[in-house]
């Protein structure tokens, strides 16, 4: 792949360094890190506002219910302190 160049401020580059020193990367590899990062909040995001529509359309819990028997029943061992 070939190299480009981005222009940031001082500022922004040296939180950068200082961020990828941290964590025993180059400013290279954590930039690229970072873009995989975003690019899978970004997919779901994506992802849970389709599931969110599918899941609010009616009838859709009711027929989750019929087909695996809902919910499994809730315990007090189950359940947080």
């Amino acid at each position: 792949m070939a190299d480009t160049t981005v222009k940031v401020d001082s500022e922004t580059r040296d939180r950068f360094a200082a961020v990828a020193a941290a964590r025993g990367q180059s400013v290279r590899a954590y930039l690229a890190e970072l873009a995989i990062e975003e690019e899978n909040q970004l997919a779901l995001g994506r992802a849970t506002a389709a599931f969110r529509e599918a899941v609010g359309r009616p009838g859709i819990a009711e027929a989750f219910d019929r087909e695996f028997g809902g919910l499994p029943a809730t315990t007090r061992a189950n359940r947080a302190a």
